[in-house]
């Protein structure tokens, strides 16, 4: 049985599907100087890889209201670099007396005093090397934020641009479907086909609509989740542009593995770890009092018999009774949980690497067969179903089979190429690899 219209709809619609999976957009604009990168694309436009990154860093609330705990550690870390961790006191005393006798007298009597609190334990260096190490802390927290933002931004880019490409597939596989069943209901009208032949190609043609539908809700889904981090009003989804191919990789694993121990998170608990110790140091010298200095000068007695006074006084507290033993007991636990945080990460960190390198060197595999293997072979499949279908060796069973072939191995292909950017972006962003995504 021949079906030459059905060969013909089949032969247009599949030719575009073995193309290389690479989502192409005309006039896409260039982001080329920082004013320009600042400022975003129209809601009409398309944004770039680029132009995401630049717009999510700037306009981050995460990252804003990070940043503005920096001004709290900059302070702490001046005040602990004060001379003093008190400040000095002032004392004014003026005396009337009144001497009641055979001689009333009437005299006035005025002291004036300075007096300054002295850690002599070192504490004001142990406070010092905390608030240093509390800074620096935030700092890499601060840029490991940064990555882990613009590495979930481009993973969610990248998912929209695969959403993309899988609506083309799914338009085009819809078209091919819809094709196909009108051109045997055609033939079962006319007699040349049967009712099982049009329900075989009706169903397809349904399926392909739902799958079509189904790709529409996830790529809506996947732009509302791209608008959050740019900041986009509501109703403004953006579209993207880019190329999900398998770009070659500019490190080695053990390029990844060297770079672990220094990436940002990886310094931040060890400057925790740091912070934890001097205070810990700061809680122990505690235990020693605080000594308090003092000097005034004055003058008392009457006017006959007036004295001139320069007083030093000095006084310690005793510690007898309490000998802060809560505030270590609270020091020690915090140093004890940050070493362990710090040694879990430097222990989790390269296994974590080794495995996202292995799933990503699999998937380059994956890539590379279906793009060497499947494709070029899927595109042999058309000529000789062509070849089959107009010399009758094929029925509609077997080209329906072919065309379903042809549309998952376009679905598998592009699934594939956004499971390796994903994980490449996850291997980064463990590894603390610097460069843009």
């Amino acid at each position: 049985m021949r079906y030459p219209t059905l060969l013909l709809a089949a032969a247009i619609q599949l030719l575009p599907l073995t193309a290389v999976a690479q989502v192409a957009t005309p006039n896409v604009p260039r982001m080329g100087s920082a004013s320009q990168l600042d400022a975003a694309p129209s809601p009409s436009s398309v944004w770039t890889l680029t132009a995401a990154l630049q717009r999510s860093e700037n306009v981050n609330p995460l990252i804003a209201a990070r940043l503005a705990r920096l001004a709290a550690a900059e302070g702490a870390r001046q005040d602990a670099g004060a001379l003093f961790n008190a400040n000095p006191e002032l004392t004014l005393e003026r005396t009337r007396r009144n001497l009641a006798g055979t001689e009333p007298d009437r005299y006035r009597e005025w002291s004036a005093g300075i007096s300054q609190q002295i850690e002599i334990a070192g504490q004001r260096g142990h406070r010092r090397n905390a608030a240093d190490a509390e800074l620096r802390a935030l700092q890499m927290e601060i840029e490991a934020l940064r990555r882990e933002q613009r590495s979930e931004v481009a993973r969610r880019f990248y998912r929209v641009l695969a959403l993309q490409a899988r609506l083309n597939v799914e338009t085009r596989a819809a078209k091919l479907f819809e094709a196909s069943a009108a051109a045997v209901e055609k033939r079962r009208a006319a007699g040349e086909d049967t009712r099982l032949d049009a329900n075989v190609a009706l169903v397809e043609a349904e399926r392909a609509r739902n799958q079509l539908a189904i790709v529409s809700e996830q790529l809506s889904e996947a732009r509302a989740e791209l608008a959050v981090p740019l900041q986009l009003p509501p109703g403004e989804l953006p579209t993207v542009a880019g190329d999900l191919t398998a770009a070659p990789l500019r490190y080695a694993e053990r390029e990844l593995l060297a770079t672990a121990s220094t990436q940002p998170n990886q310094q931040a608990l060890a400057s925790r770890e740091v912070a934890a110790q001097a205070r810990l140091a700061l809680e122990r010298a505690g235990r020693y009092p605080d000594v308090t200095l003092g000097v005034s000068m004055g003058r008392e007695g009457p006017l006959s018999a007036r004295e001139k006074l320069t007083t030093v006084t000095l006084s310690v507290p005793l510690p007898l009774f309490k000998h802060n033993a809560s505030a270590i007991g609270a020091a020690r636990a915090d140093l004890e949980q940050a070493t362990v945080e710090r040694t879990a990460a430097q222990r989790n960190g390269p296994a974590q690497i080794h495995a996202l390198w292995m799933k990503l060197s699999s998937l380059r595999e994956r890539i590379q067969r279906l793009q060497d293997v499947v494709m070029p072979a899927l595109a042999r499949n058309e000529e000789l179903s062509r070849r089959s279908r107009q010399a009758g060796q094929i029925g509609l069973l077997e080209q329906l089979t072919a065309d379903r072939q042809a549309v998952d191995a376009r679905r598998d292909l592009i699934e594939a190429q956004l499971d390796y950017q994903e994980t490449r972006l996850a291997l980064e962003t463990a590894a603390g690899w610097s460069a843009q995504p």
